[in-house]
């Protein structure tokens, strides 16, 4: 399965060290401005994604047509990289992988899949791939980066324990 990817996204699964693992399972696309994004500030998580790019687990693709890509924006008030990574999903008809509120709510009005760095999280422990209890402490780290809400994260840890399907 190929997915576009925002930056915060896949940051935000690079701190949690769990990019790798996906990166494995789907293929990752992102265009040049996530790029760049993603790899703007020194860290263990630009590291591995500029690895990940190197093996050719994330395939690096140019943003097309720009009008399209100013239209989403100004439509939608989402940043550059979010409406670019929008248009991507949209170009290659896959889910976008996006953190960003602004963005998830685009893809709503859109009818766009979508998925979050939580979302995978969840799968890798329903498909047992990661256990409950070590995705509890990734969720509790991506807690620390992402800026989720309170009940995001409750309804997370309720899955993870059982709680909630």
């Amino acid at each position: 399965m190929k997915m576009s990817f925002d930056s915060s996204t896949l940051i935000l699964l690079a701190k949690t060290e769990l990019l790798r693992e996906v990166a494995e399972e789907i293929q990752i696309i992102i265009v040049e401005r996530v790029k760049v994004e993603s790899l703007s500030k020194k860290g263990s998580d630009a590291l591995l994604i500029r690895t990940l790019i190197k093996e050719k687990k994330i395939e690096v693709k140019k943003a097309g047509n720009r009008e399209a890509v100013h239209r989403i924006q100004k439509d939608f008030k989402i940043e550059n990289g979010e409406a670019e990574a929008l248009w991507l999903a949209i170009t290659l008809d896959c889910p976008l992988a996006v953190d960003d509120w602004p963005a998830i709510k685009a893809c709503k009005i859109l009818g766009r899949s979508f998925t979050t760095a939580i979302h995978f999280i969840l799968k890798l422990a329903s498909d047992g791939r990661l256990e409950r209890v070590m995705a509890l402490e990734k969720l509790k780290k991506l807690s620390r980066y992402g800026r989720y809400s309170g009940r995001i994260l409750e309804d997370a840890i309720g899955r993870l324990k059982g709680g909630r399907p």
